[in-house]
């Protein structure tokens, strides 16, 4: 891995050549201008990201799929279970119970909490709902590094706390608000709100404009 720190769209772009790639066979080679049509880029961008973290093209080919699968896989830490807990049972978070990506090898949710008594010890999507009062011991004991928080704004700081609290080196908050975690943990907010508002002033300008490029 390398030693100085990679953009972190760079990470993002590597999960979509991921993706790319499992639509063909190992032993296929695709050029990096290939490989950049599929995903929406450049060429010179995909040859960037990927030597970021070595060498692994062909010379004069391009990249083996098998090969580049592999050393993506790895990059992304996706050879490894990651069991995660997710807080907050309600619309949302229910939904993400649901969701099949969540029920992959890499990604498996292993706790879920709320604080409404009512839902406290049923059972949802196979797991039972647990206490918040309970957050930090469970991941403790489990060693969950991966907290979803999915609850009311005003209940996200304390539960962001309880998450820290417990372990995990990594939050993926929906609340619609912004907590504060200490710099060793990693946060990426998902606000769903604020991407709709984005998408809207995108439209009305091209709707005033004639055109808009996004």
């Amino acid at each position: 891995m390398p030693r100085f720190r990679v953009p972190e769209i760079t990470v993002e772009r590597l999960s979509i050549y991921l993706r790319a790639l499992k639509k063909f066979p190992e032993e296929k080679v695709l050029s990096s201008q290939e490989l950049a049509e599929l995903v929406g880029t450049t060429d010179a961008q995909v040859r960037k990201d990927i030597t970021y973290f070595g060498e692994f093209g062909i010379p004069g080919q391009g990249y083996h799929v098998g090969k580049l699968k592999e050393e993506i896989t790895h990059i992304l830490a996706l050879d490894r279970e990651w069991e995660l807990a997710l807080v907050g049972v309600g619309k949302l978070g229910t939904a993400l119970l649901a969701y099949p990506g969540f029920k992959k090898k890499e990604f498996r949710i292993r706790a879920i909490f709320d604080n409404d008594p009512k839902k406290i010890g049923i059972r949802i999507e196979g797991l039972i709902v647990r206490s918040v009062e309970k957050i930090s011991e469970t991941l403790s004991r489990y060693g969950i590094k991966i907290g979803i928080i999915t609850t009311p704004a005003e209940a996200a700081q304390d539960v962001a706390d309880r998450l820290v609290r417990g372990g995990v080196k990594g939050i993926l908050n929906f609340a619609p608000v912004r907590i504060i975690v200490p710099e060793k943990v990693k946060l990426k907010n998902v606000d769903l709100s604020m991407e709709l508002e984005t998408l809207s002033y995108f439209l009305s300008e091209g709707t005033s404009t004639g055109s808009h490029n996004f």
